[in-house]
């Protein structure tokens, strides 16, 4: 077996035991073939917290099978919806009782503050899993008249077999728990690759799987490079579906990878370049806070986040200057510290957000709030907001993943929704108004596969996400997130009839 290593989280004193191995078939295990590692880096310091084992192709192929034959045997159509409820719900308390430990292990591989990480990121992903083990013992189908006198049919919604699950690095816990939730209930099994970058609490999870009580095989962890693992589960001739969170570029190789092999059921989440509407009747107040929330949470590693910020002309000095202020008022920081943000989560993607400021400043956008590099340690990207952008800008036309605001201005609802809708995406978008007529016009006319009207960036477990466009394909929460894991199949019953021959 590979060994766990003992990390101290500098600022609490807490020793926790790292798994550092493969997951599989409920034991943390050596690659099969090779000696490969993968760094962990606290983004806060720039310094190592240890290395993993990375897998190859083969350990894929090692994970698949034991999640193969944990569906033909122990899990799938072999056990109850009460018995997957039962091991989900442990799951949710165990996850619940670690919470702390959890946030702390999240913060130090992601950087997002530990409040943040346990009270919203944690306590989230235990209701999701609660959420959906509600759901493992209420599956149905339908029976369907076809002739009363002589046949019946009837619909069973099946668990759609092994599932290959790749999750991003900005959500590590929460994107966890929206795969693994609805692929439990409805009876599949897994096989999760989390981000190369922040692996370390998906291993920690693992060890939940078996306390919990759950078979081997049916939750199998693989860490490793996208260009590895991703690219092996997405060609998997024995993988029946993959989900994936990502990028739009990498969801096209999974999807081409899927077609290419075994036609394979794919649910994509990809990126965003969300637009925020604030109209003139808007609580103003109001709506500079949730503007900031849309970009800020998270220091702006969001699929959602609100980075394309239009504000009616007639308020638009007035709500700029506000907005500034809201985003001098946010705390960045260390995530063990009393911060409302942290850094963004490694160099590569540091590097990323400031070329794009770096962008937005040759282009002649204008800076209002931020724009500058801190000195010392640590990946920070203070709040930046550009004014008097332009539509052909590279800030404005493509998705940054951090904490920096184009707004600009317009006159019309009319102009409002072309320049909002002008993206090639379409995950989310906002909108702020007091006038109801407004508000119901707009949202149906923004092209997004989520819109949110006086507020931002709120899910709930019990409504469905998705994107529109180059955004995605599928949903997740909700009963449609479950559908995405069923294969639906029809029954024929011929109880009357007989067949004359020849015919």
């Amino acid at each position: 077996m590979a060994q766990p290593v003992e990390i101290t989280i500098p600022a609490t004193g807490r020793k926790i035991a790292v798994p550092t191995g493969l997951f599989i078939n409920n034991e943390f295990v050596p690659s099969v073939d090779s000696k490969d590692t993968i760094q962990t880096v606290n983004p806060a310091t720039e310094e190592v917290i240890c290395s993993i084992v990375a897998g190859s192709a083969a350990d894929i192929d090692v994970a698949v099978a034991a999640a193969r034959k944990a569906f033909n045997t122990t899990w799938g159509k072999n056990v109850t919806g009460f018995e997957r409820s039962r091991l989900m719900n442990k799951l949710a308390d165990l996850m619940e009782r670690d919470a702390e430990m959890l946030a702390e292990l999240e913060t130090l591989n992601n950087g997002k503050p530990v409040r943040v990480a346990r009270d919203f990121d944690i306590g989230d992903s235990v209701q999701c899993v609660r959420y959906y083990a509600g759901w493992a013992d209420k599956i149905t189908g339908q029976t369907i008249e076809v002739d009363n006198k002589t046949k019946v049919a009837f619909t069973r919604h099946e668990p759609i077999g092994v599932c290959g699950q790749i999750i991003p690095w900005n959500y590590p816990i929460n994107m966890w728990s929206w795969k693994i939730a609805p692929a439990l209930a409805a009876g599949c099994t897994i096989v999760m690759k989390p981000s190369e970058i922040t692996p370390l609490t998906a291993l920690k999870l693992s060890e939940l799987f078996i306390e919990a009580g759950f078979p081997p095989g049916v939750l199998n962890t693989v860490p490793s490079l996208g260009s590895v693992g991703g690219a092996a589960l997405s060609s998997h001739l024995d993988v029946d579906k993959v989900a994936f969170t990502g990028s739009t570029v990498t969801g096209r190789k999974i999807m081409e990878a899927a077609a290419k092999s075994n036609l394979k059921k794919v649910s994509l989440e990809l990126g965003g370049k969300s637009p925020h509407v604030i109209f003139e009747s808007a609580d103003l107040e109001q709506a500079a806070n949730w503007a900031a929330l849309g970009i800020l949470y998270n220091s702006g590693q969001d699929c959602t986040a609100g980075s394309r910020l239009f504000v009616q002309d007639t308020i638009y000095e007035k709500f700029t200057t506000l907005l500034a202020e809201k985003a001098r008022a946010m705390k960045i920081g260390d995530g063990f510290g009393d911060v409302s943000g942290g850094p963004v989560v490694s160099k590569a993607q540091y590097d990323r957000v400031w070329s794009y400021i770096e962008s937005g400043k040759s282009e002649g956008a204008k800076i209002l709030t931020g724009g500058e590099k801190r000195p010392g340690k640590g990946y920070y990207v203070d709040p930046t907001i550009f004014t008097d952008v332009k539509p052909s800008m590279k800030i404005v036309r493509e998705e940054i993943f951090g904490p920096v605001l184009a707004v600009a201005k317009f006159k019309t609802e009319e102009e409002a929704i072309e320049l909002a809708n002008d993206t090639s995406y379409g995950l989310g978008a906002g909108l702020h108004s007091n006038d109801a007529n407004q508000c119901m016009r707009v949202s149906s006319a923004l092209e997004a596969g989520t819109v949110w009207v006086n507020q931002y960036n709120m899910l709930n477990n019990n409504v469905p996400f998705g994107g529109k466009k180059q955004s995605g394909i599928g949903r997740e929460l909700g009963s449609y997130g479950l559908e995405e894991y069923m294969s639906i199949k029809a029954v024929h019953w011929n109880f009357g009839e007989k067949l004359d021959w020849p015919f």
